[in-house]
């Protein structure tokens, strides 16, 4: 998809906690949050599958425990994984999302913001179909601004101070986004499109 041909011009996130017009494919890896934990951090990541292939719908699969062990070598060694964040963006700029926002999505592991742990208590996870070293794409940046600003205006709790990479909640295991990724972009155009929705 080109720029030009621009994906949607904003997202909404509905009480149930599902976003429009993402695709919607749900994922068994999630469960309630506990009663009373706030939703107020938001935690970037990317994935590709296998690393460093692009577009073949593995993401998706794995996301729903139902990765086909036998189409690489890799998937061997992540097929007891049971994980899944709640938004993915492919390399198009398009949007999938697997569980819920009021729901606990299994994406942040181990993991410390602020003195608190668990991050998957009260954060959201978006991944970036990408890796460490590979730009990512214009569409993905416009897309991910765009669902960041849609996922403020329904989860008050997250600001542009809480929005981190799972590097920073967990840089002993994890580098992405990756040096790839520009967060002074990503946040430049959030405030943008924060000015288009309001």
């Amino acid at each position: 998809m080109s720029q030009s041909s621009s994906v949607a011009s904003s997202f909404s996130v509905g009480e149930d906690g599902w976003a429009l017009p993402a695709r919607h494919l749900a994922s068994p890896n999630c469960d309630d949050r506990c009663p009373g934990d706030d939703i107020s951090l938001l935690v970037i990541h990317n994935i590709s599958l296998p690393p460093g292939q692009f577009g073949a719908g593995h993401v998706d699969t794995f996301f729903c425990n139902k990765l086909d062990v036998g189409a690489h070598e890799f998937f061997e060694e992540i097929k007891d994984l049971r994980v899944s964040a709640h938004f993915l963006v492919d390399r198009n700029g398009e949007v999938t999302q697997f569980v819920p926002t009021i729901d606990r999505a299994w994406h942040a592991g181990v993991s410390c913001f602020e003195d608190r742990d668990a991050c998957n208590d009260f954060s959201i996870g978006i991944e970036m179909e990408g890796t460490d070293d590979q730009p990512y794409t214009d569409d993905q940046y416009q897309t991910l601004a765009e669902l960041t600003a849609a996922l403020m205006q329904r989860h008050k709790g997250i600001t542009l101070e809480r929005i981190a990479g799972h590097c920073d909640i967990a840089p002993a295991r994890k580098t992405d986004p990756g040096p790839s990724f520009d967060w002074s972009r990503y946040r430049a155009s959030i405030r943008q499109s924060q000015g288009e929705l309001s």
